[in-house]
């Protein structure tokens, strides 16, 4: 059977680099969504406001806009066309409150679109998830046991999971790009506001970034076990 320092393997350098990329990227991204949460805008729209007029200016007539419960839980679902809002963003009249509405609305844009990274994404869910929650414990179990195609299978389905997280990436920023053009163009924020709400939104962008950096150096440290797992076979 296979016998290796779980807990004391040279790997875990990488799963600290990811996790220190990824409270870094949080962390910025939460302070500066504190900071432009606290400055109104001049239009004084709600973000649900800001959202169905961001809809309407992109003819779109079929999408509804719902308050869901928790924090930064904003997001927008393809299969029901739904612009799921925080009771935050939904209510709130800040920069925050209204560039956060605009980002999801441009999900429903690119869904309108018939944007490819979108479709994409939205295929790949159900694997991603499994592979999310299955990776681990059967690569865990093909190293224990020593079964090659376990482990095999393992970083096959955590590779799933990152190649979500790698599309995810296009999906998001071209959302943002998209949310910024609206408040711009519909001059639901002034340029100055405009440039706060950039900042929201590229700290946001930064999450995913990391997110991927850290799913990445994960998958770097399955290679690594694996690797060690067939030199002691």
């Amino acid at each position: 059977m296979y016998r290796y320092g779980f807990y004391f393997d040279s790997t875990y350098i990488l799963l600290i680099i990811g996790m220190v990329l990824t409270l870094l990227a949080s962390s910025k991204m939460k302070r500066t969504y504190a900071a432009y949460r606290k400055v109104p805008a001049e239009c004084g729209l709600t973000g649900a406001e800001t959202a169905s007029r961001v809809l309407a200016a992109a003819g779109i007539t079929d999408v509804e806009i719902c308050q869901v419960s928790g924090s930064l839980s904003d997001h927008y679902d393809p299969r029901t066309r739904v612009v799921n809002l925080s009771s935050d963003v939904y209510n709130g009249i800040s920069i925050a409150s209204i560039c956060v509405a605009a980002h999801e609305c441009g999900h429903a844009i690119q869904d309108q679109a018939d944007y490819g990274p979108l479709r994409f994404r939205t295929s790949l869910v159900p694997a991603a998830n499994i592979g999310s929650m299955a990776s681990w414990p059967v690569f865990v179990a093909g190293l224990i046991f020593s079964i090659r195609p376990l482990i095999t299978a393992g970083i096959v389905l955590f590779s799933l999971a990152v190649l979500f997280q790698l599309v995810t990436l296009p999906v998001e920023f071209n959302a943002s790009s998209r949310a910024l053009n609206m408040l711009e163009g519909t001059g639901i924020l002034s340029e100055e506001e405009n440039d706060g709400a950039r900042k929201v939104l590229t700290a946001a962008a930064l999450t995913y970034v990391a997110g991927l950096a850290a799913s990445i150096l994960q998958l770097l440290r399955l290679l690594a076990l694996a690797n060690g797992g067939r030199r002691r076979d």
